[in-house]
């Protein structure tokens, strides 16, 4: 049976999402703040997909051996 990983490594582009929302929620609201949650919303998009193709990789390497 195949063991899957569980990788503890957090995505820089998580990190660099949790670091806008920070700035964001010290701003008022308006287009700015609206912006920098936007921002992070497509970074933590990029994430999701990075670790989908990493694990897809993982999968095609394991099955070639």
């Amino acid at each position: 049976m195949a063991r899957m990983q569980v990788s503890t490594e957090t995505s820089a582009w998580l990190l660099q999402a949790k670091d806008i929302l920070d700035e964001a929620r010290r701003l008022k609201p308006g287009p700015e703040r609206d912006e920098l949650r936007q921002t992070a919303k497509v970074l933590r998009e990029i994430a999701k997909l990075e670790a989908t193709s990493e694990s897809a990789l993982e999968r095609d390497r394991r099955q070639r051996t």
